[in-house]
């Protein structure tokens, strides 16, 4: 069956992030996985795709083509949905564990192909066979240079509905400030004016530096490979109760980014200490995602298509190069004081706006020297960094696609040129982290056997300990995700 659309060329440019994305050096996918409770051997792919996936948006019906200067913009052509759908085969009548490993070995596989350029980049996968997480699951691989997260997870729920009453839209986690409770005095503001500019300009310029001049060590989590981004890589998740992170959150005076942030780089350190004890307090860097929007919640479709949307269709983010915190014998015993070290990085990096003047800057060099170089950019500070970390918010009720319910979803950035990508988004009530490690060289189970156990941690420290939520003298701290 063919969906056929006109042959003429989409107004739209490719995005500038979307050109880098798919440039000589770089070349980014998303795989998002929906985990379904019932099995998905009927699930109407063909028609959910032709009724309600591509008319989402033209770029899902494109391809992107070069003008003669090199620019690329989005050709509508005919999509043959057949060409998009891919139905594995594995051996029929195994354990669930050994489809735990079919299934592993085959989002492996899909990390480091790429897609055809000849048809629009983006594929459905659909794994007939039950797992321990699922009676059958659902793959979407979309190329980065359709849309970022924010863009792609609005596309991908719209085509599922609420489990409960599908006439109701889905609703989801809410981020709210905190009022100051010191007050906004000028002689207060006055020193905080100032710890911006500094930490903007500091930002700057080690984002510069990181870029083309130093580069993180060599460690357990990081191989230094020239390949790394075009190598196969490992996906392990593990969930953590959002109400157990909140009541971490609540004792730090905390956000939940900080406490799941925390977590992150306090187990990656218990991994380096396992495998090598030399590389424990090695000089580690995580380069974390923004959304640019500025938004408190996920947009529908409809208003990030409209022409003067606050929460616009396409790649709205920066890089935000965060210093893994080295770890002492008494943050062992002490896990709170690693995260509140953790913590403090992260908060004099949110007084920055050293991600936007780098996001500026990309736009200064892409115009003068073109999107490649623009890329080789992006490409360096990514290869020259440890971890890349991102997030999203996901619905707080549960999902159905075309009747199936969905227990569970994750995603996970390929391409990316390190050896270890960390995602999150939230669903249900839980929080799912993805380690996307690079095959062969980082051990999976135990990276995340570390995580687990940090956050163990790190809970059973904040139960022993009376609630301190005013330990960053009064700064604001955002209560949401």
């Amino acid at each position: 069956m063919e969906y056929k659309k006109a042959d003429e060329v989409v107004a739209q440019p490719v995005s500038p992030i979307g050109q880098y994305f798919s440039s000589s050096v770089l070349s980014i996918s998303i795989l998002a996985v929906l985990e379904s409770e019932v099995p998905v051997d009927d699930l109407p792919a063909i028609s959910l795709l032709k009724d309600i996936f591509l008319p989402i948006n033209p770029r899902f019906s494109s391809i992107m083509v070069a003008d003669k200067n090199g620019v690329k913009h989005w050709k509508s052509v005919e999509v043959n949905l057949k060409n998009h759908v891919h139905v594995p085969n594995f051996p029929v009548g195994m354990s669930q564990q050994f489809y735990d490993k079919c299934l592993q070995d085959y989002l492996s596989k899909l990390s480091a192909e790429e897609m055809p350029q000849s048809q629009p980049l983006w594929e459905v996968h659909i794994v007939k066979y039950p797992t321990s997480n699922a009676a059958g699951s659902v793959i979407f691989k979309l190329h980065h240079a359709l849309g970022d997260g924010f863009s792609l997870m609005g596309a991908l729920l719209s085509c599922l509905q609420r489990a409960d009453d599908p006439s109701r839209p889905l609703t989801f986690p809410s981020v709210r400030m905190r009022p100051d409770i010191n007050g906004s005095s000028i002689f207060k503001n006055v020193p905080k004016f100032f710890n911006t500019v500094f930490n903007t300009a500091s930002d700057f310029c080690w984002s510069m530096i990181k870029s083309s001049l130093i580069e993180d060590d060599k460690t357990p989590i990081r191989s230094g490979s020239a390949a790394a981004g075009w190598l196969p890589i490992t996906i392990t998740t593990m969930t953590f109760p959002l109400h157990q992170i909140s009541q971490i959150k609540d004792n730090l005076g905390a956000t939940l980014n900080d406490v799941i942030t925390g977590t992150i780089f306090l187990g990656t350190r218990l991994y380096m200490q396992a495998v090598n004890q030399e590389s424990t307090n090695l000089h580690s860097t995580a380069v974390v995602l923004l959304n640019t929007r500025m938004l408190k919640s996920i947009s529908s479709v409809k208003e990030m298509v409209k022409p003067d949307s606050k929460a616009p269709w396409g790649n709205h983010f920066a890089f935000l190069h965060v210093s893994v915190p080295q770890l002492t014998n008494a943050e062992i015993q002490n896990p709170l004081k690693f995260i509140r070290k953790a913590q403090e990085i992260i908060q004099s990096k949110r007084s920055s706006f050293g991600a936007y003047l780098t996001a500026k800057l990309l736009e200064t060099v892409k115009k003068f020297r073109g999107h490649e170089t623009a890329a080789k950019f992006i490409h360096g500070s990514l290869n020259n960094s440890s971890i890349a970390i991102t997030n999203m918010m996901g619905p707080v009720e549960k999902m159905t696609l075309a009747n199936h319910a969905i227990k569970g979803l994750y995603f996970m950035v390929v391409g990316s040129p390190q050896s270890l990508v960390v995602t999150i988004v939230s669903y249900m009530g839980n929080l799912r982290v993805s380690l996307g490690a690079e095959e062969g060289f980082i051990d999976s189970p135990k990276l995340k056997s570390c995580i687990e156990n940090a956050f163990e941690m790190i809970l059973n420290a904040a139960s022993a300990t009376p609630s301190n939520a005013n330990f960053l003298n009064g700064h604001n701290t955002s209560s949401g995700p």
